[in-house]
């Protein structure tokens, strides 16, 4: 016989218990529904550690605007541009030291703590620098203030203005004036290149001025689709990765004479000759996102390079200053200041390829940095740094662990960049300089890079002095602590994935010039963001929040919605 059934169809009996479950479903949903919409369970050390790092991050930004404000008193009155020695008779803009160093982290620090000199004077000094010091071929020349004279020409100045500097900028702040300087300065530096090679005309000889060109025109191949950009990275990709690496033990030299096919024996893996390392490693990763015949037949040659770079390496995966490519000895046995330069690129490859041993080695000496502590990466004439070396040597360094560490938090990196940072940020004068010279500009990026590293990349849209920014991570959430002068309110920006959205590069690739992401939204997402106790409740889209939401002091938690 047949059982009875409801109006529902189900079986007598039946209909009340699924009604009673249907109604507990519901209970059970609205429940998972409310807790998803509880402010993120951050508890009272998570505030007191992001108080903590707004600490730090007042302590760096204020330095830098220090020093902006300070270098500004020092430009030329006529052409607005800034000499590359404050100490000197001389007065001298030269594109590869002031343009390179100096004026990029200035504008960069205006940008964040005085917007209206970043649109006023540092704009009118790119239309100056475009009128006083560029030839009709594009390429730029050294300008002589006190003469008002130009210089001849440079490849030199173009390769590392652009690299250093407008390379920089773009990183940071995407598609500027800056950014449409850089892209013709490039190829004006590709169409006077004069070296012949088998593999057509590159623009030096030498491994900086190669490896300089080769970061800058793979940026410019990948946000641009130009395939000039692309034909001109494989050319120089081609000339040391089929000619040079394979004749030369497997690495570099700092000078290829590419007529006779042989080199110098030296290679740099500092400043002034790592950059062909990163470059031809950035290159790596075009290709491989290009998915290219190229990757397959790079990747066994650069994985050499790199074996012979490692075995280079002092017993805590150090590096020297430069080696000799045939033994791996060093020629000179001062520690490079720029390792992570190199380390990056490695990290670099395995993101590209996945070998684990080059994620392992970066990890390595990240964890053997507390062995430097005080160190004196550069040695220094100054009387009063003099026991420390050079700032310099502590820019760049702590530059190099910045990059690493935002990709692998080890902690014992994370603890000797603070204990760094407190010695480097002691080394400026209470005038806001700190040794006279273009290379200050590398205090300010080293600077910037920290205070994007506590802020978990949140800034005000315009910072004042005792504004402070700490930012803790717990998952997908964040809570930012905001802390100033009693009443403040102002617009807050968040950082999108960059690497993505503005140079379109498939991984977001360790890169020499970068600013390395944190936290960052997505621009079609929506974000819950409120009060750490739930009031002030907003809902924004990523969008928003990377453009700049407004927010007052205390602590705030943002979430997905």
């Amino acid at each position: 016989m047949r059982s009875k059934t409801s109006r529902k169809g189900l079986p007598a009996g039946r209909e009340a218990i699924f009604s009673w479950s249907n109604v507990g479903m519901k209970i059970w949903l609205s429940f998972l529904v409310a807790a998803a919409l509880l402010p993120a369970q951050f508890t009272e050390e998570h505030v007191a550690k992001a108080r903590a790092k707004g600490e730090q991050y007042h302590a760096a930004v204020s330095a830098a605007d220090r020093l902006l404000h300070a270098w500004l008193k020092q430009a030329d009155p006529v052409t607005l541009l800034l000499p590359d020695h404050t100490n000197r008779p001389e007065r001298v803009y030269r594109p590869h030291n002031s343009g390179a160093d100096l004026y990029p982290y200035l504008l960069l620090t205006a940008h964040l703590t005085a917007p209206e000199i970043y649109s006023g004077r540092m704009m009118d000094m790119l239309r100056n620098e475009i009128r006083y010091t560029s030839h009709p071929n594009g390429l730029p020349g050294n300008y002589d203030l006190i003469k008002q004279e130009l210089g001849p020409p440079s490849m030199f100045g173009a390769a590392e203005y652009a690299k250093d500097g407008l390379l920089a900028v773009t990183e940071r702040l995407g598609r500027t004036p800056w950014y449409y300087r850089m892209a013709d300065l490039t190829a004006a530096a590709m169409h006077a290149a004069e070296v012949e090679t088998d593999f057509g005309r590159l623009p030096a000889k030498d491994s900086e001025v190669n490896g300089e060109m080769l970061q800058n025109l793979v940026r410019m191949a990948a946000m641009t689709g130009d395939g000039r950009y692309l034909q001109w990275v494989r050319r120089l990709g081609d000339a040391y990765i089929r000619e040079v690496l394979p004749r030369n033990n497997g690495l570099p030299a700092m000078v290829w004479d590419f007529k006779a096919h042989t080199g110098d024996g030296k290679i740099k893996l500092r400043d002034h000759g790592n950059e062909i390392v990163v470059g031809l490693m950035l290159h790596f990763a075009l290709e491989s996102d290009l998915e290219g015949e190229r990757s397959v037949h790079y990747r066994p040659v650069l994985a050499k390079m790199l074996d012979q770079i490692l075995a280079s390496a002092n017993p805590h995966g150090m590096l020297y200053n430069t080696i000799d490519t045939k033994t791996l000895k060093p020629v000179d046995e001062r520690l490079s200041d720029n390792w992570g330069y190199v380390y990056g690129a490695m990290y670099t490859f395995y993101q590209a390829t996945g070998e684990e041993k080059y994620r392992d080695a970066v990890r390595r000496v990240l964890k053997n940095l507390g062995n430097y502590r005080n160190y004196a990466w550069e040695p220094s004439g100054n009387a009063r740094t003099k026991e420390l070396g050079s700032f310099d040597g502590y820019a760049d360094s702590l530059e190099s662990a910045l990059y690493l560490i935002s990709r692998e938090p080890v902690p014992e990196a994370m603890d000797w960049i603070d204990s760094e940072m407190k010695v480097m940020l002691g080394m400026q004068r209470a005038d806001g300089q700190v040794e006279d010279w273009y290379g200050e500009g590398n205090f300010n990026r080293t600077a910037l890079l920290y205070a994007d590293w506590k802020s978990e990349g949140v800034h005000p849209v315009r910072w004042e002095k005792g504004l402070k920014v700490g930012s803790v991570r717990a998952g997908d959430r964040l809570l930012v602590s905001l802390q100033g002068r009693p009443g403040w309110r102002g617009a807050v920006r968040f950082d999108v994935a960059r690497h993505r959205r503005w140079l379109n590069f498939r991984k977001n690739y360790v890169r020499l010039n970068e600013f390395p992401e944190y936290f960052v939204v997505d621009e079609n997402t929506l974000y819950r963001v409120a009060r750490r106790n739930g009031s002030e409740e907003q809902v924004r889209l990523g969008s928003e929040l990377a453009a700049g939401v407004e927010l007052g002091l205390g602590e705030w938690v943002v979430e997905k919605r």
